[in-house]
C-alpha cells in the first residue's frame, strides 16, 4: 500500500523514491511485522484463546508448561500479512498466493488446536484429514501456476546447484507440491516442541528464500548466480521479511521460558509460508538442505516408528522422538538444544545459499 501512496509523490519530493526499492520495503515490512508481533502477542497472553494441553508422549519435565497460552501464531502470523499489505506492491499476484497459502495452513492449524482443546485427549485431526486438506491446496496452488508463469516452467524446479539445469515433473507436479507441504509443514511443526525452537531454527531458512526472491527478481543478479529470472518475485522477499519480523516477535516471548506457544495455528502457517516461497521460486530442492534441522526431526521420527514396528515394540532408536526430546533424555537442558540446533540451522542455511554461488 506504502508503495501505491508514496512513490508517485517522488515527483515533488525525490525522498519518496526510496519506496520503488524492495530492500527498502523489505526492512519496512520486517519492523512492522516485528513491532506489530510484540503488541498482538502481548494481548493474547493478556486474552489468551487456547491454553497448552501437555501430551503423555513428551518427557515428564513438561509437565509444568501445562496452561501456557497457545494461541500465538494468531497473533504473529496476522501481524505478517498487515505489514506484506502495507509494504509490498498489491497488483503483484506472489504475494496473493503467499497469503492465501499461509492462512490457509494457519486455519488448518487453528482448527486442528480447537479439535486437541476439546477433545479427552490432546489428539487433532486425523492424518487423512490433513492429507486432503493439504492436497486441495497443492490443487490450487498448481492453478495459480499456470497463471503466474509460461507453460515451459510451471512444473519445473531448479536442480540444485547445477547450472541452468531444471527438473521438469510434467502431470506428477501436483504431487510433488502436495509432498513439500506435507513434508514442511509437519517437519515444522515436529520441531515445535521446546521453547523457542521452532521460531530461532526458522528464522535462517526464510532468510534464505528471502534472498532467493530478491536474486530471482534481479536481473542481473539472476544472470550472474545463473537463477530463473522470475518477473516481480522479488515482492516475495517484502512477504519473508514481514514473516521473519513476526517470527523474531514471537520469539521475545517464547524464548525459554517460553510465556506463550505458537500452537499449530503458527507452525501449519510457518510451514505453509516457507513451502510457498520455495514453490514460487522454484526452489523446493533447496529447502531440506536449508531446512536440515526441519529435516532431521522429521527423519527421527520416521526412523524410531520403523525400529519400533520391526521390533514388534521391542526396540527404540532414540530414547523419544521427535530428536531433540531424545536430546533432552540424554542430559541437555533446553536453553542448550535450542542454542545447538539454531547453531545447525544457521550453518545448513549458509551451506545452501554457498550451493547458489557455486551453479
Amino acid at each position: 500500500m506504502f508503495y501505491h501512496l508514496l512513490y508517485p509523490l517522488k515527483t515533488h519530493i525525490s525522498f519518496f523514491n526510496i519506496f520503488r526499492y524492495i530492500t527498502t520495503r523489505s526492512g519496512g515490512a520486517f519492523v512492522t511485522a516485528l513491532l506489530l508481533s510484540l503488541i498482538f502477542i502481548r494481548h493474547l497472553m493478556k486474552h489468551p484463546f487456547i491454553k497448552e494441553r501437555i501430551s503423555d508422549r513428551v518427557p515428564e519435565s513438561h509437565g509444568q508448561k501445562s496452561g501456557t497460552p497457545t494461541s500465538g501464531g494468531m497473533g504473529f502470523l496476522t501481524a505478517a500479512i498487515i505489514a506484506t499489505l502495507l509494504w509490498a506492491r498489491l497488483n503483484v499476484m506472489y504475494i496473493y498466493v503467499a497469503i492465501f497459502v499461509t492462512i490457509y495452513m494457519a486455519a488448518m492449524g487453528f482448527y486442528d488446536d480447537v479439535v486437541k482443546l476439546r477433545g479427552k485427549e490432546k489428539e487433532g485431526l486425523s492424518i487423512k484429514t490433513k492429507l486432503i486438506f493439504q492436497f486441495v491446496l497443492s490443487g490450487i496452488v498448481v492453478l495459480s501456476l499456470y497463471k503466474l508463469y509460461p507453460e515451459q516452467i510451471v512444473t519445473t524446479t531448479q536442480f540444485l546447484s547445477f547450472k541452468n539445469i531444471n527438473l521438469n515433473f510434467g502431470a506428477f507436479y501436483i504431487l510433488f507440491v502436495m509432498f513439500v507441504f506435507v513434508g514442511t509443514t509437519n517437519s515444522v511443526n515436529l520441531t515445535d516442541g521446546l521453547d523457542g525452537l521452532a521460531a530461532s531454527t526458522y528464522l535462517p531458512v526464510i532468510g534464505v528464500f528471502i534472498l532467493l526472491a530478491y536474486f530471482e527478481g534481479h536481473r542481473v543478479l539472476a544472470e550472474y548466480l545463473h537463477l530463473m529470472k522470475i518477473n516481480e518475485i522479488g515482492e516475495l522477499a517484502i512477504f519473508g521479511s514481514a514473516i521473519a519480523g513476526a517470527t523474531l516477535g514471537f520469539l521475545w516471548y517464547n524464548a525459554y521460558p517460553a510465556e506463550i506457544f505458537m500452537g499449530d495455528t503458527g507452525s501449519q502457517g510457518l510451514g505453509g509460508a516457507l513451502a510457498i516461497m520455495s514453490i514460487l521460486t522454484k526452489q523446493e530442492l533447496l529447502l531440506p538442505i536449508a531446512g536440515f534441522i526441519f529435516l532431521a526431526e522429521t527423519l527421527s521420527v520416521i526412523i524410531q516408528i520403523y525400529v519400533y514396528r520391526r521390533s514388534n515394540g521391542q526396540k527404540r532408536f532414540f530414547k523419544k522422538a521427535p530428536l531433540h526430546h531424545h536430546f533432552e533424555l540424554i542430559g541437555w537442558n533446553e536453553p542448550k538444544i535450542v542454542t545447538r540446533m539454531w547453531i545447525v540451522s544457521l550453518l545448513a542455511s549458509m551451506v545452501a545459499l554457498t550451493l547458489i554461488k557455486i551453479r
